[in-house]
Parts: structure tokens; sequence; C-alpha cells
């Protein structure tokens, strides 16, 4: 490439930049203008940016942009002195040009001359219809431009020549500095030296903070030292009584005077050192922080052309909508603003679509004719909550109810009960739809699952609200960054593990006794259901804990609708990580997703919750769940172990019998709880075995006196009964009952699972 061409790329890209800027600026001021004409602001900034980009297409050699932008700077300068009144058309074909201009200095996307003669000869017919510049080429305007506007005092662009300037003296316009609203200076950086940035300023912070425990050891030294220079004190004083030689004498007074000489030195580097630290640790938190921020935009970034899509897209559709925003300033992440876009995008098309009524049905209706969509961004618990809704006509639930019938997802019967919050969760699902017809708005099969799917790629959540004839409510949590995460940091194996806080029910501790067996799996209770217990030392592939704790530290993790205990070794504590992704070539490690630095230095995981759910249910299918060892079930194994079995049912008491003896263990049997309670008054057994339904007294009455038994109460207690409800497990497990097992699922197996899970094997 030589010189010239260079200099041409790179005056092309600073005039690209500029294009993207001040287009913005067009598209807002005319879209506020075309609510309010007579705003002389918007039209002010309208005419500048229309301005700037004429002077910047001139300088860089783009005719096509200078023709475009000048143009529409007369029609706005005519709106400014009152020669003109804006009227809907002439908004419509000034953010025409506004688009022209952006395709004219976008690469490979430049318009033909004959789109741009026809926009000219459309904005002087819309300025004067009886103008003949119609016929004029492109090039007219311009050159009438050059006329009218060389003696303008407050042009800042140079003055025409008839030869083009040498390239030495080609300077890119002052306005393609970008700045912020406070007006600093922008920069483009790569991403991957922003990456780069925040991952050095994260270790240097962990490695001030490693100055701390080498500060406390010099404090540490520090007092050990002044200890001996009062224990040769005493010393001395001691030794004054005694004879001592001129040459002990002076080797004592040497040793004082050096031991205090190291320590007046100590003291001095210890306080350098403690400055030293506080001004090093306060520094990096200033450069992480920084860093940090240098990765958050505001959340005004991803609506850019929002408003105007919304605009345009209900005019092609016959309907008025304007979108309102709220919280347009609202930090984050730039990944996250990224991956935001499409899914906003696609409600946004789906509200004005699905949501806002024609003008004709909003009267009917007693709406306003225009429709408004809200759009309100805001910071929660370290989350972005994104609140999308508009005053539409809400969600047809009997037309959902009926595509759910015609697309055969459910009976007729069924889909006639589901509730409001069941029948909007169909609408997430893969190529549901409630357009019959394919158009280039909607019907495409490719719904809101999309956006589900997209939200919970950022770890988040949507859920839709909504009211008949009101509108519809969409109510989103993302991550503000997905650079640094709020998390739990646990202990297992010996090795350190955080859990993100927002996949985190709760954290508690469980006593031995809380833990109950319902099918063969471990539970307890929280919030009104059974919750699966499981060991994160076997999901994480670390040896278990050999610890004699009392209780069990449980962390609660939920994904939706799924819900887990995951039993760890020790709650380190909650901690914000700098998130560090793993190395590409280890491809993706099984209930990992990336790795932090905690205030140490050392290195911990985080926990893939999503992919955890999955390995949990992937262990219950294969049967390769591992049981948490519980001390209270620990009961001391005689020579042979004795069970009594109470059941009505003589098939079931012989089944469970021999399935009993043939592995080892005494089996004694009672007819039905009246009998079962006098064996166990009479004689001693290590586990009771019962059915719930019998005569005289049922398995609920004989579990709840044993429970109230000083002597039996803690004889570990299994029901097997028929019934496999709810409520029935619940009123077995609240009378006292360790395990509960349903006859409907019963097999050997299952049943020697469980007493092997309570009292262990036959024989000691």
């Amino acid at each position: 490439m030589t010189p010239e061409q260079m200099r041409d790329a790179s005056l092309l890209e600073l005039f690209s930049l500029e294009a993207e800027a001040q287009t913005q600026v067009l598209s807002a001021g005319l879209l506020a203008l075309e609510r309010d004409p007579t705003q002389a602001d918007q039209l002010e900034s309208c005419m500048r940016a229309a301005h700037s980009l004429k002077g910047a297409a001139r300088i860089v050699g783009v005719d096509a942009g200078v023709s475009v932008a000048h143009v529409m700077e007369d029609c706005l300068v005519s709106a400014q002195e009152g020669r003109l009144s804006l009227r809907p058309e002439h908004i419509d074909a000034l953010l025409q040009g506004t688009d022209l201009l952006m395709r004219i200095a976008t690469p490979n996307n430049a318009p033909g001359s004959g789109d741009i003669e026809e926009y000219v000869a459309l904005m002087a017919r819309l300025l004067d219809p009886a103008n003949t510049m119609s016929t004029l080429s492109p090039a007219a305007p311009v050159m009438a431009e050059l006329q009218l506007e060389a003696p303008e005092p407050k042009v800042e662009e140079p003055a025409p020549l008839a030869e083009p300037l040498p390239a030495e003296f080609v300077v890119a316009p002052k306005k393609t500095r970008r700045t912020t609203e406070n007006g600093e200076r922008v920069l483009r950086v790569t991403a991957e030296r922003l990456n780069s940035l925040l991952d050095l300023s994260s270790k240097s912070l962990v490695e001030t903070l490693r100055l701390k425990p080498h500060l406390a050891t010099m404090q540490r030294l520090k007092r050990m030292q002044n200890n001996s220079l009062r224990a040769l004190e005493n010393l001395n004083v001691h030794l004054k009584d005694h004879a001592l030689s001129l040459e002990a004498r002076e080797a004592l007074d040497d040793a004082r005077r050096l031991l205090a000489q190291s320590q007046q030195l100590l003291v001095e580097k210890n306080a350098e050192l403690d400055e030293f630290a506080w001004q090093a640790s306060q520094r990096a938190q200033v450069l992480y922080d920084t860093a940090l921020a240098c990765r958050m935009r505001p959340f005004a970034d991803v609506l850019a052309g929002q408003v105007r899509m919304v605009r345009d897209l209900g005019r092609s559709l016959g309907k008025q909508v304007r979108l309102e925003i709220e919280g347009e300033k609202t930090q984050v992440d730039r990944d996250v603003l990224e991956k935001l876009e499409a899914p906003l995008t696609h409600l946004l098309r789906n509200a004005v679509d699905h949501g806002i009524e024609t003008p004709e049905q909003r009267r009917l209706a007693g709406k306003p004719e225009e429709g408004v969509i809200r759009l309100r961004a805001s910071h929660q618990a370290g989350l972005l909550v994104l609140e999308l809704s508009d005053d539409g006509n809400g969600v047809d639930l009997e037309k959902v109810r009926r595509s759910i019938v015609e697309r055969q997802l459910s009976p007729a019967d069924t889909a006639a009960q589901l509730s409001e919050e069941e029948l909007l969760t169909f609408l997430f699902l893969p190529g549901f739809s409630l357009r019959e017809t394919v158009t280039e708005v909607s019907g495409r099969g490719v719904g809101l699952d999309a956006v589900q799917h997209m939200v919970r790629q950022l770890r988040g959540a949507v859920v839709l609200e909504q009211t008949a004839g009101e509108g519809s409510r969409f109510h989103l949590e993302v991550p503000l960054t997905l650079s640094v995460v709020r998390s739990l940091v646990v202990e297992v194996g010996g090795e350190a593990y955080a859990f993100p806080l927002a996949h985190i029910e709760r954290m508690c501790d469980l006593e031995p006794t809380d833990i109950v067996q319902v099918e063969g799996r471990q539970h307890f209770w929280h919030e009104g259901r059974h919750v699966g217990l499981v060991a994160a030392s076997q999901l994480l592939q670390r040896p278990a804990s050999q610890g004699g704790q009392q209780t069990l530290k449980v962390v609660v993790i939920r994904e939706r609708d799924t819900i887990y205990g995951v039993a760890v070794e020790r709650f380190i504590g909650e901690r914000t990580l700098v998130v560090l992704p793993l190395d590409e070539r280890l491809g993706k490690v099984q209930d990992i997703s990336a790795g932090a630095l905690l205030d140490d230095g050392s290195v911990v995981l985080i926990v893939d919750v999503e992919d955890m759910l999955r390995s949990v249910d992937k262990l219950l299918n294969t049967g390769r769940l591992e049981r948490i060892a519980r001390q209270s079930s620990q009961v001391a194994e005689a020579a042979r172990k004795r069970i009594l079995v109470v059941d009505d049912s003589l098939t079931v008491r012989e089944l469970q019998r021999k399935l009993l003896l043939n592995r080892g263990y005494d089996v004694a049997v009672a007819v039905d709880g009246m009998d079962g309670w006098n064996a166990l008054r009479s004689e001693d057994f290590d586990l009771l075995i019962t059915d719930i339904d019998m005569p005289r007294m049922d398995g609920i009455e004989l579990v709840s006196l044993l429970r109230r038994d000083n002597r039996l109460q803690s004889l570990p207690v299994m029901v097997v009964s028929y019934k496999d409800r709810e409520e029935d497990r619940r009123r077995g497990l609240d009378a006292g009952a360790d395990y509960y097992l349903a006859k409907a699922s019963f097999h050997d197996d299952a049943l020697l699972d469980a007493v092997v899970e309570l009292i262990g094997g036959a024989r000691a």
C-alpha cells in the first residue's frame, strides 16, 4: 500500500468514526423533533451534526457524503429560520438521509450514485416543490453551497480550492476526536487489551494484599526483640550483685547496645513497610477499579437505533408507537451489553407487533392512538434489572390455549385447566408462535425461546407478566458484569471452590436428624418441599472429608425450578472475585466455568451451577449418586443385627423377611401396629420396618409412640407404603421415620440398600 493509500485509509476510518457519532446525534434529535418540531436546541444540534459531517466528508473527498449532508443542512437551517415547518415527510426524509450517511461511511456498503441523486431530488422537492433542482446533478447543490458559504465566518472547514491539497497538508477534522458527555476524550482500545489490563490489575491487587502477613510477621519480630531486650536488662540487674570481669561487663554492654540499635532499626523499617503496604494497596485498588470501569459502559450504548427501529416498525405496521427509556446511564459491562442487544431487539419488535394495537383498536378501547413501550434499567443487588412493558392488549390467553392443543403440546382437557402463569411459559418453548403466517416481523418460529436462551447464557432470567387489555411486562435480570462475580467460597476436599451468589438459594447447617431417605435418596426439608442432598466431593471428584463434624454444611443452589442441596466441608466466606478464563486448551471443564485468585494469592475455581445440576441429574439417572454418611445412623453393630418387620400383608412380610434373612440379618415379624408395639417393648431391635395402613394401630401411630419412648426414640425407622403422595410422605417423616419407600417402586435392591444405609451390614 502506497503512502497516499495509507493516508486515505486512515482518513476514511476517521470519517467513519465521525459519521457513527454524528448520525446518532441526528437520529435522537430527529425523533425528538417528530414529537415537537419547534425544539430549538434539537434543531441546532441536528444542524451542527449535518454541518460537521459535510465538512468531514469534503476533507476526505467523499462527494456523496457532502451532497447528502448539504441538503439535510439546508432543510434544518430553513426550519431554524422559520421558512419551513417540519412535517412527518420531512422527518422521514431526514432520517433516510441519516441512514445514507452511515452507509456512505461504512466500507463496502456505500450506496450507488443513483440513490444519491434520487435523495437529493427528494429533498429539493420537499424544500420547494416548484424548485427545478430535481433536474440538477448531485454536484449542483455542492457548487451552490461553495458559492453561498464562502463568505460565512462560522464555517470551520478549509476554503474550496481548484486543486486538491497536497498530502502533507491534509488533516483530519477537529470533530473526529470523540468525547463523552463530560468532555473526556474517547480512544479505541481492543477488548483483549482491556481484559489483559483487568487481569494484571487484579493480580497486582492480590500481590499487595500478600504484604499483610509479612507486616504481621515483622510486628511479631519487633515484639520478640523487645522482650529480648527486657530480658537482657533483667539479667543485667541480677548480675550487678556479682563480680564480673571487665571483659564480661563490656560484652554485656555491647549486647544491650546492639539489641537496642537493632530494635530501633526494626521500628523504623516496620513503619516504612506499613506505609508502603498501605499506599501500594490503595494504588492497586484504584488501578483495579479504574481497569474495571474501562469495561463498563452506559446502558444507552445498547439502545443506539432502538428508538428509531420502534418508530419505523410501527409505521410499517400502521401503528403509532413511542419508546420511552429510563436509566440510560446505568453502567453495565460491555460484554453484557453486546449480548443484550439481540434479545432486547427481539422483545421490542415483539411488543410492537404483538402488543401495541392499531390506532382504530386503541380508540375503541379508550386509549390514546399512540402506543407507548417503556424500557427501564436499574441496579439491584449486583444485577442489571430490565423492565420492558407496553400499554397494548396483553397476551390472548385463549389463543395460547388453542395453539397448545393444535400443536399437540397438551390434551384439550389438560390445557383447559392451565393457569395464566403456566400458559405464559409455553410462549418460551422453541418454535412456539401465535402467528399463523410468516411475515417480516413474526411467525418464523424463532420466538421468546431465543430470548430466554441468550439471557441464560448471561446467567440471568426472564419472566413474562401480562394484564388482559392493559399490556405485557418482561422482567429481565442479568449480572452487571461478566468480569467480576460475587461468590460464596467453600472448601471441598481441601480445595477452594466458589458458588456464584446469583444461583444460591441459601446456606445452612444440617443436623444428622434433618436428613431423611425418600426412594433411596437423601433429602431435607426446605420451604415446604423435599430438597435432594448431594455431596460436592463426588460432583467435583475430590476426596471425601474424614472429619467428624456434628453438622453438615450445605449450599442450596437453584436454577429456575431445579433445586438441590450441595454438602461441602466448610464455608470460607463471601468474596468478590475477578473472573479469569480457563486456558482454552483445557476445553470445557465439567462443572467449572472459570478461575480466580483469593486475597492470599491462592487459586479458587468458580462452579458452573447449571452444569453441576446437569451432573446431578446424570448421577441420579444412572443410580451412581453416593450417600452422605450420617453419624446418627452409625449405630453400634452387634454380632448379628435384628430387624422387626410390621405389615398386615402376609406376602409383603414374607418377601421382606426372606430378603433380609438372605442378607444375614436376624428378622422378626408382626401382623399389625399393636403386635409390633408389643414386640418393640419386650425385645431389642436395630431397625423397624413398618407399613402405614394396618388394623388396630397404623404405622404413623406406631412411629409416634416409638419416638415418645425414652428407650426406643433413637431406633431407626423405615416406612414402606403403597401411598406415594407428598402428603403421605410428609406424615411419615414428620412422625419420626428416617426413610420412606413406596411399594409402587419397591424392588429388592432398594430395600436392602436402604437397610444398609440405616444400620450398616448384618454383622460387625
